[in-house]
């Protein structure tokens, strides 16, 4: 059992950088791979990033690629999203879910997720 928690949200402007969080509490962190979602008001809830428990492999949705990191700190029991050059299209609400080691990316059973943290990007 795993409880998460989304921090560093806020409110930035286009071209800015934001770095938010997701700290695990009550389980084994290592033991599961990670990934952010992001949703916006009346939208489906977007895979954006998943990285897997060793942080050794990542996968990006296109949108996000090449401007978005993901990172784990498993001493820590954080997993990170770097953001950078960020869009007026970023502004959603970003959660963090945990999900089984074997699987990496969309479409894996997310059993944990987070309340989620507020990005804004004022264009």
């Amino acid at each position: 059992q795993v409880q998460l928690a989304e921090s560093g949200g806020g409110l930035v402007q286009e071209g800015d950088s934001l770095r938010v969080s997701c700290s695990a509490t009550g389980g084994s962190f290592p033991s599961h791979m990670m990934a952010w979602f992001r949703q916006r008001p009346g939208q489906e809830r977007e895979f954006v990033a998943a990285i897997g428990r060793n942080g050794g492999s990542a996968k990006y949705a296109d949108s996000v690629l090449g401007r978005f990191t993901i990172s784990r700190d498993n001493a820590k029991k954080t997993m990170y999203l770097q953001m950078n050059r960020l869009k007026g299209a970023d502004t959603a609400v970003y959660f963090c879910a945990a999900g089984p080691p074997a699987c990496l990316g969309f479409g894996c059973p997310y059993e944990f997720w987070g309340q989620g943290t507020q990005v804004t990007v004022s264009s």
